[in-house]
């Protein structure tokens, strides 16, 4: 009799245990790291940030003309290329975008995808997120715009990025980030493929400012030694919950990462090589 009374007993105990296994079990449950930067770009290159589902993020990008010295109050004079566009998060970890730039009239398709995500306990040390786009040249192709597509593919360009961001304080954050670029049409001479990787840190000297970096560099070469300059970008950012301004120097006038990395022939240490820039973005949740 009295062993039945201990099976009892254990009978009766055993969904306490179950129920603080379970507690125990959830209490643990991993979260995903704050994001490591405030907006989904970082001056000239993206940023390992995605937004929640059905948040649209507009942005204006603008580069003013070289400071060159002669008259141009900066370089506002100058000429300056603008790019519009807008993404849209379809899911958590997926964004899809569309922009447009006023050098050669570039349309640009994008896509950007979360593949893992940094952790707060570290069990996850960093985030990784791939970006890619495809830009169509807008130019007519007659011989007064320089442009000389023999067919529609030569206006066609790509670029393919993976993102390693950590975020390693609430105060700094780094990525790096290596990229292909492909243009199905080049300069004679020339490759249609470049490699190159790109450096971006934040450091937050206020809660809603930071001091930003980013540079980017080749590494392989073309045959014309004068798109061969790394591009070196420092400025700040301004930030709230809903849009963040970056206003920076920079070398770099193309915007679109793949014209950047292809064709951009300025380099940030000679006379006439550096440009005021600025990038704003707005947020808007559904």
């Amino acid at each position: 009799m009295k062993n039945y009374k201990i099976l009892l007993f254990i009978f009766l105990l055993a969904p306490l245990f179950t129920f603080s296994q379970e507690k125990v079990k959830d209490s643990v449950v991993e979260k995903p790291e704050r994001p490591a930067f405030e907006s989904s770009s970082l001056i000239d290159n993206q940023t390992n940030v995605l937004f929640n589902k059905n948040t649209l993020e507009v942005m204006m990008q603008h580069r003013f003309g070289a400071i060159d010295g002669e008259n141009t109050l900066l370089g506002i004079y100058g000429p300056s290329n603008i790019r519009i566009g807008a993404t849209y998060s379809i899911l958590d970890w997926l964004t899809v975008g569309y922009g447009i730039t006023k050098k050669n009239i570039t349309s640009d398709f994008s896509l950007k995808v979360g593949l893992l995500n940094q952790t707060r306990s570290g069990s996850i040390p960093l985030s990784i997120t791939y970006y890619g786009n495809a830009a169509i040249d807008g130019r007519s192709g007659n011989n007064g715009d320089n442009a000389g597509f023999l067919t529609r593919q030569d206006r066609y360009s790509y670029f393919h990025q993976l993102i390693f961001a950590k975020r390693f304080s609430p105060d700094f954050s780094f990525q790096i980030a290596p990229s292909m670029t492909h243009y199905n049409a080049a300069d004679f001479g020339n490759e249609n493929d470049r490699f190159a990787v790109a450096f971006g840190g934040r450091y937050k000297i206020s809660p809603n400012t930071s001091l930003i970096l980013d540079y980017s560099q080749p590494i392989t070469k073309l045959n014309d030694n004068s798109n061969n300059d790394p591009g070196i970008s420092l400025g700040a950012e301004f930030s709230t919950s809903g849009h963040a301004f970056q206003v920076f120097i920079a070398n770099y006038n193309g915007i679109l990462p793949q014209y950047n990395n292809m064709n951009d022939a300025n380099d940030f240490f000679s006379k006439g090589g550096i440009l005021i820039g600025f990038n704003i973005t707005r947020r808007y949740s559904f």
